[in-house]
């Protein structure tokens, strides 16, 4: 499966600090739980990636701006 392909598959997702002093993305489908831990460094670069994803897709979500006609 690739990225882009949509699927009909819920899960739950749950982010949080460790007793150890690592990040926990936790995900959970289907009766798999899957806890994912990460270095507080490794997490920020996850943020990162994150957010430049999510500006991404609203370029490509949002419709492009039309250029004014200019006034006669």
């Amino acid at each position: 499966m690739s990225i882009d392909k949509q699927s009909d598959i819920a899960a739950n997702l749950q982010i949080g600090p460790t007793s150890l002093g690592m990040v926990r993305i936790y995900l959970e489908a289907d009766g798999i739980e899957l806890p994912l831990d990460f270095e507080p460094e490794e997490a920020e670069e996850i943020a990162d990636e994150l957010r430049a994803a999510a500006e991404a897709a609203r370029a490509v979500a949002e419709p492009k701006a039309k250029p004014k006609k200019p006034a006669k």
